[in-house]
């Protein structure tokens, strides 16, 4: 496949999307992909794996088809290609919720040479008719996107993926290109068999995520515990993920009531729903989504903030997948989990009916879960070691285990005993049999291979069971141990494990949490930075309002118009022509043409009105600082939500949040109290005192208590109605 005349692929990306420089891999995979090779991508989420088809797709002959299990996603992948382009032809989907029209129309589209890419769901890639089809046009190449559901070991198996090879190969040859961001070196061999790729080269970057930060905390009040999080977080955008619909749905009308623009997002919620509910997050229209799993896998928002685990997730694939969705365009990303065993237990419970061996494998996962949550030892160091990629420093710098170290202790002699232990069992069993046989412990499986009779029997006893786990997790993740998590997570010595037992040396390890009585409190969040720096505040607020104006407009996402940072870049550059709009970060000539000239106008006057020199030295402006507890205010009684709520989640006294309403309504804000003034005062009242100050030159509340007789009327029904009458009459 000849790259298009003169164009080299650096050119391209500049051309088509605005960048200048590829991300990690991106290059040389899509360099193997151009040559016609098969391809094997292993990337963490926010590392640009999208780049890696869509660029050659737009570079090569034909349409690439891109298989994804994204039905609800797959909307947005495609309005985000439209977005780099002038034509809505480019990028299609075909999935089953269109209708015969809408399919005879892309299909129309593909046959005249107007598509470049087309997002395909599995089970539409094999009826027959399409099969059909696809063999009659040219195709570029195949993307398997989310290629883990392949694998039984992964956390998100789909039988259907098994059925892909044969049916690509049925349409026709062309490369084959499988992406996930989410691969255990186990995963990794089951994709790799499944699709016939032993020999294909692959591309694998680190799963290291810099900007995550990664926080486990003792499951107490956890509700409470995210309210406050959020509301120290308002404005920014997150998920929370819960284990069940109803907690879901439990949690979501708690953040309601308490201001938070939430909304929950379950497979119990009917499908218009769901995707009005996504829609509404994509649109900065809520701020949190609370959902089981069901939601997120591939959601295309780089500007996720948090993501919480209100439950401890059944892998840790799972959660690296999930917290995955937080800081994808490398800003702030806040990972916390609430963990407790009881969790571990009621997902235990789960898997009971299930195959035998499908329970093993479950059970396995579990316990890698556990490991990770209870783990005093680098959170990022630990994950990266699960995925097969050793992380070369201690201390990570942001975990809340390197943030807050755990006290540490001499390991070495522990090491070398329980790496004997594990000689003397002959290397034949699980992480919990060894400690019961250091520990000393009779049970029937020590007892009937007569473990009790050996000299490392009960040579750990001084110890709790605690000490020895953190001991034999930190040797795995030191490479002295390897666990075969297909044979049962049997445990046994790596060639640096004899090394070391031959000469042993000084090793100091942290120790494990404790989470069965530690205050919620004792583990304080670590706040990242947020936007770089150098932003202008003002500007970027103005340029942020725009964006939503015109997303709202177009009926795309705002991100879709400009990432958030191109709107930095552009606060920083002060573009006021096309030709400098095309130069700011991940503005393309499409993106620039479609959507720059308000942004440019907007700068335009922004820099006139301010004397800002350009080119020169950046003049940061100061922002006046609006108050937050008038907007909360506001847009809670927009949502009609009964004002002892509005009180109760500020901490306000009743008396005190009529004084701030009434401090709004006289600096110029209408507000409509109708819905509480409905409930809670005589309709002949409000009529009354309506008419009292209609009358009456002053709005005097002693006044008109006086007049109106204060054995009849409150102070607080006045002061309410006089809110209605400044708002529907002074303002």
């Amino acid at each position: 496949m000849p790259l298009t005349a003169e164009l080299t692929l650096q050119h391209s990306l500049k051309k088509y999307f605005g960048f200048s420089k590829f991300k990690g891999q991106q290059e040389v995979v899509i360099a193997n992909i151009m040559d016609g090779k098969d391809t094997f991508v292993i990337m963490p989420t926010g590392g640009g794996k999208s780049m890696c088809y869509q660029l050659p797709a737009l570079l090569c002959d034909g349409t690439a088809i891109i298989i994804s299990p994204l039905i609800a996603l797959m909307k947005n992948q495609v309005d985000a290609m439209r977005g780099y382009g002038s034509e809505d032809g480019i990028a299609h989907f075909m999935n089953s919720s269109l209708s015969k029209a809408e399919i005879t129309r892309v299909k129309s589209d593909i046959t005249e040479g107007k598509t470049k890419l087309l997002y395909v769901a599995p089970e539409s890639l094999t009826k027959v008719e399409n099969i059909e089809f696809f063999q009659g046009i040219k195709i570029s190449l195949f993307a398997i996107d989310e290629a883990h559901c392949i694998s039984e070991w992964g956390h998100d198996f789909r039988p259907e993926y098994r059925r892909l090879r044969p049916i690509i190969e049925a349409i026709g040859k062309v490369p084959i290109l499988a992406l996930t961001a989410t691969a255990t070196p186990k995963v990794q061999q089951d994709i790799q068999k499944n699709l016939a790729m032993e020999d294909t080269t692959v591309f694998k970057s680190s799963f290291n995520r810099a900007n995550l930060y990664y926080d486990v905390r003792p499951k107490i009040n956890p509700t409470k515990e995210i309210i406050k999080f959020i509301k120290q977080h308002s404005g920014k955008s997150g998920i929370v993920y819960c284990l069940s619909r109803k907690k879901v749905e439990e949690i979501a009308e708690t953040l309601q009531v308490n201001g938070i623009k939430a909304l929950p997002y379950h497979a119990g919620i009917e499908q218009a729903v769901r995707a009005s509910t996504q829609d509404k997050f994509l649109m900065e229209d809520i701020d949190v989504i609370v959902a089981t799993i069901a939601f997120g896998m591939g959601i295309d928002k780089p500007d996720v903030r948090f993501v919480i685990h209100n439950d401890i997730p059944k892998s840790l694939e799972g959660y690296y997948q999930e917290t995955g969705r937080g800081g994808r365009d490398d800003g702030e990303g806040i990972c916390l989990a609430f963990y407790q065993y009881k969790d571990i237990e009621k997902l235990e419970k789960f898997m009971k009916g299930k195959p035998v061996a499908e329970q093993e494998i479950g059970r396995q996962l579990l316990l890698e879960t556990v490991a990770y949550a209870e783990s005093g030892m680098c959170r990022r160091k630990q994950l990266l070691h699960y995925f097969g990629e050793t992380y070369p420093k201690d201390n990570c710098g942001n975990c809340d285990n390197c943030k807050h170290p755990k006290e540490r202790f001499e390991a070495q002699d522990d090491i070398v005993l329980a790496l004997n232990a594990i000689l003397a069992i002959k290397e034949k069993f699980k992480a919990k049999h060894v400690c019961n046989v250091l520990l000393g412990r009779l049970t029937s499986d020590v007892k009937s291979y007569k473990h009790d009779e050996l000299d490392v029997f009960s040579s750990g006893e001084e110890e709790e069971e605690e000490h020895w786990n953190a001991v034999v997790r930190q040797a795995l993740v030191l490479g002295f141990l390897r666990k075969d998590i297909e044979n049962y997570g049997l445990l046994s010595l790596t060639d640096d494990g004899k090394k070391f037992l031959a000469k042993p040396h000084s090793i100091q390890i942290a120790k494990d949490h404790d989470y069965s009585g530690v205050d919620a409190d004792d583990a304080s969040i670590v706040l990242n930075e947020g936007k770089g720096a150098g932003v202008d505040e003002n500007l970027y607020t103005m340029l942020k309002h725009l964006r939503k104006d015109v997303a709202v407009r177009n009926n795309v996402p705002p991100y879709i118009v400009f990432q958030d940072p191109s709107l930095e870049d552009m606060t920083i550059q002060y573009p006021i022509t096309m030709e400098e709009m095309n130069q700011i970060s991940g503005v393309g000539a499409g993106k620039a043409s479609r959507y720059g000239q308000e942004f440019i106008e907007l700068i335009k006057g922004y820099v006139e009105e301010n004397e800002i020199e350009r080119p020169g030295d950046l003049i940061v402006k100061s922002i006046v600082n609006k108050s937050g507890l008038k907007v909360f205010i506001i847009q809670n009684i927009d949502r009609k939500l009964p004002l002892d709520e509005i009180a109760a989640a500020k901490g306000l006294k009743m008396e005190e949040l009529i004084k701030e309403i009434e401090h709004i309504v006289n600096s110029g804000t209408s507000v409509n109290i109708d819905y509480h003034l409905n409930n809670h005062v005589d309709a002949d009242h409000v009529e009354e005192i309506l008419m009292y100050f209609r009358e009456e030159e002053s709005d005097s509340i002693q006044a008109a208590l006086e007049e109106l007789g204060e054995d009849e009327y409150s102070e607080q029904e006045v002061r309410l109605v006089r809110i209605k009458f400044i708002s529907q009459f002074g303002n």
